[in-house]
């Protein structure tokens, strides 16, 4: 009758031990929790509290400034051991200034207090000047004893993340609070130890920023080849039209379509040749909204969705899966070499697909493009292009009117002007793109195998 349920017995004594909130879920005394937990009592810990300074980021209103240099941290911004910085949100000078508490310093780690809970990394050097907002903890350490590395790395591993999601509370949205961020448990493993994972990570950050370096080397090539490398957007706000060449041609009233720096990108890149995107293409279509429901564990067949694509890549963090697809289409199906273009929310985020992502299904707020054989362009080329340029032109440009959230169509992906490149110079900047992912593999490779370092040694202590 009690097949397949899971019963945890727990003295009193227990039960009020680092439980202040006086928790009864069953969750926070899972059977897998408890073992973890004596696991740590049995290495030694100490909490953050013993050897940190914990605050929290900005609670009043924030002056964002797209001008700025200084980075706004938010719980977007940490993920395994390194930040993504890739939303450009910018704090003015000024509340920089009027926020010196939670103006970050090299050496602190920032965890995400809400949304993915308990993702962390250490600020670097090169990530200031930069500030934070209240959705996420800060972690300054006083003890040598300690090396911030290493405390993030922990917090990472099964042994921190089961505490960051235990103590986390809230009905609609969960939220990891400051207090309990000063309990949270981290072993006390000995300092040479530690200098060894923080070698580990130190070595991933660098493989990193080589990565991103060549990306940015592709980026600047790709610029300099369709001439927009030293492109300056005009700064004018207006631009005459007749209501001939206007809205009886476009169908289009709104100001933003008729920026004039949207002509003057468009006739930069038109002026040594172009050709639509549909002529070289065998394949434009929407992706499936799978009928059977998404599952756990991994079982089933890859979903791609927008957030999966970035970069010109298939990420698969977040991925989802579904299974009985037997009566879907085949043209929902992706091939190698196959475009998938994000339709809406970040409208022009692009992934590639490999050989690893063939036979996986893309979703109905994506688009997905394949090329003819033959036709003089490279999938990565053209997936750089709209995800660096035609995403922040033409398909800004063409957004759908009326629409809660921004989105495009196929009508507008099909008729996507593409300059026309040597397929040499394609090579190098899909070369440069392909030996960067290469370099940020070797990195996660780095983090992950840091992380299995740190379980392993609380599990042979």
């Amino acid at each position: 009758m009690l097949e397949g349920l899971e019963v945890s017995e727990v003295f009193t004594t227990e039960f009020f031990k680092d439980n202040a909130d006086f928790r009864l879920d069953a969750e926070y005394f899972s059977k897998k929790n408890i073992e973890l937990n004596r696991q740590l009592e049995k290495i030694g810990y100490k909490t953050i509290e013993d050897f940190s300074f914990v605050t929290d980021g900005i609670h009043t209103s924030i002056d964002y400034a797209e001008e700025s240099h200084i980075k706004l941290v938010s719980a977007t911004s940490p993920r395994e051991n390194y930040f993504d910085f890739s939303r450009n949100v910018f704090i003015s000078e000024e509340s920089h200034r009027q926020n010196p508490r939670t103006a970050l310093k090299a050496g602190d780690i920032i965890i995400s207090t809400v949304g993915t809970i308990g993702n962390c990394a250490v600020v670097k050097p090169s990530d200031l000047p930069a500030n934070s907002d209240r959705h996420v903890g800060i972690i300054r350490i006083k003890d040598k004893n300690f090396l911030p590395n290493y405390v993030s790395t922990f917090l990472l591993s099964k042994y921190g993340r089961f505490q960051t999601l235990k103590e986390s509370t809230g009905n609609v949205q969960l939220n990891l609070f400051i207090y309990k961020i000063r309990t949270l448990k981290i072993a006390s493993l000995k300092i040479d130890f530690q200098e060894r994972v923080d070698k580990f990570i130190k070595s991933a950050h660098s493989k990193r920023e080589q990565s991103q370096s060549l990306y940015h080397q592709a980026e600047g090539l790709l610029l300099e080849t369709i001439g927009l490398k030293d492109f300056k957007p005009s700064e004018k706000g207006i631009n005459v039209k007749t209501f001939k060449k206007s809205f009886l041609t476009t169908g289009r009233l709104d100001a933003e379509y008729y920026q004039p720096k949207y002509e003057e990108v468009e006739k930069i890149i038109k002026k040594t040749g172009f050709v639509y995107l549909e002529d070289i293409c065998s394949a434009i279509n929407y992706g499936s909204v799978p009928t059977s429901p998404y599952t756990e564990n991994n079982e089933g067949i890859p979903y791609i969705k927008g957030l999966n694509l970035k970069s010109t890549f298939i990420i698969k963090d977040k991925l989802d899966y579904i299974v009985n697809t037997e009566k879907l289409p085949k043209k929902v199906f992706t091939k190698e070499g196959d475009i998938i273009i994000s339709q809406m929310g970040t409208v022009g985020d692009v992934g590639i697909v490999t050989r690893n992502e063939a036979g996986w299904i893309f979703a109905s707020f994506t688009i997905r493009v394949r090329l003819k054989k033959d036709c003089g362009y490279l999938p990565r080329f053209i997936g750089l292009y709209i995800q660096n340029i035609a995403k922040n032109y033409y398909l800004k440009q063409n957004i759908a009117q009326a629409s809660v959230r921004q989105n495009t169509d196929l009508p507008t992906i099909k008729r996507m002007y593409i300059p026309k490149v040597d397929i040499d110079i394609q090579k190098q900047i899909v070369d440069l793109i392909e030996k960067s992912f290469s370099l940020r593999e070797k990195s996660d490779q780095l983090l992950e195998e840091a992380k299995e370092m740190v379980e392993r040694e609380i599990e042979n202590a």
